[in-house]
């Protein structure tokens, strides 16, 4: 089924399309991460730290500087909207709190603190994100005096000047972790038999109560967060064949795919990042 965008051009209309996406990819990396997290709070403390310590660079390379990019491009122009203007300074708050929950995390001193407070960031995060989704972006969209597109163009050519500043700084942070090649994992991921890595967590994610225009960006964000050696749990409603063909085209070969349950109502499958 076709969902309907509205906007006041094509252009805005394909950039509503395309932030959703973004945001769902977002969220998608950060439930994984907490999930691999909390799993292996109680089975591997050493995992566990690993798994911290990569949480905390994903916020510090992309949660942070998406906000501060959001903040310092979209919300002007939506703080001149009457109906939206409470809103948007209280998403300049959540911003406040995003980032004061993220120190709290990169302080926590034992794996199961860092757990709760990933946690927190998490709902934080989804619950902004919502709001964004399903508010902001739209009338910003819908508004003809207003260029969505021209905007987020913005919002990435900052996005893209911060990375390449952190670039010059500090190499490593730099990195694009996106491509899923290397991990915060330490050793060789455990795919040549020296032992360099440790058993780790295979995180869920369960799709079946998100929106259905958002799942393939989600899982899509979830697999960028699995290390090479490791593995996810996809669940979902359906036997996910189109997802399935995406990921293959997007990555080809990475992923293996064994199927854990299929149907009738519930479809788990095991995507394991070779």
């Amino acid at each position: 089924m076709s969902v309907l965008t509205l906007a006041s051009t094509p252009e805005d209309a394909e950039a509503l399309r395309g932030a959703e996406a973004h945001r769902a990819r977002l969220a998608g990396e950060l439930a994984a991460r907490v999930a691999m997290l909390l799993e292996a709070v109680n089975r591997d403390p050493s995992a566990a730290d690993r798994i911290h310590a990569g949480l905390v660079s994903f916020c510090d390379r992309a949660l942070l500087p998406h906000a501060a990019a959001v903040e310092a491009t979209l919300y002007p122009a939506a703080h001149g909207m009457p109906e939206v203007r409470l809103l948007i300074e209280s998403l300049i708050g959540e911003h406040r709190c995003l980032a004061a929950l993220v120190d709290t995390l990169r302080a926590a001193p034992r794996p199961a603190d860092a757990a709760a407070d990933a946690r927190a960031v998490q709902v934080l995060f989804e619950e902004h994100v919502a709001k964004e989704n399903g508010l902001v972006l739209p009338l910003l969209a819908m508004s003809p005096d207003v260029s969505l597109a021209a905007l987020l163009a913005d919002m990435h050519r900052r996005l893209a000047q911060d990375t390449e500043d952190s670039s010059d700084h500090n190499s490593e942070e730099g990195q694009d972790m996106r491509d899923g090649q290397t991990m915060e994992t330490g050793g060789c991921g455990g795919v040549c038999g020296c032992g360099g890595a440790e058993e780790t967590a295979e995180p869920e994610l369960d799709v079946r109560e998100v929106p259905h225009a958002l799942r393939h960006a989600t899982v899509f964000g979830a697999l960028d967060a699995v290390p090479a050696g490791s593995a996810m749990v996809l669940i979902a409603p359906h036997d996910p064949l189109p997802l399935l063909a995406q990921i293959e085209q997007r990555s080809p070969g990475r992923f293996a795919v064994e199927y854990l349950e299929r149907g009738p109502e519930t479809w788990r499958l095991r995507l394991s990042h070779r």
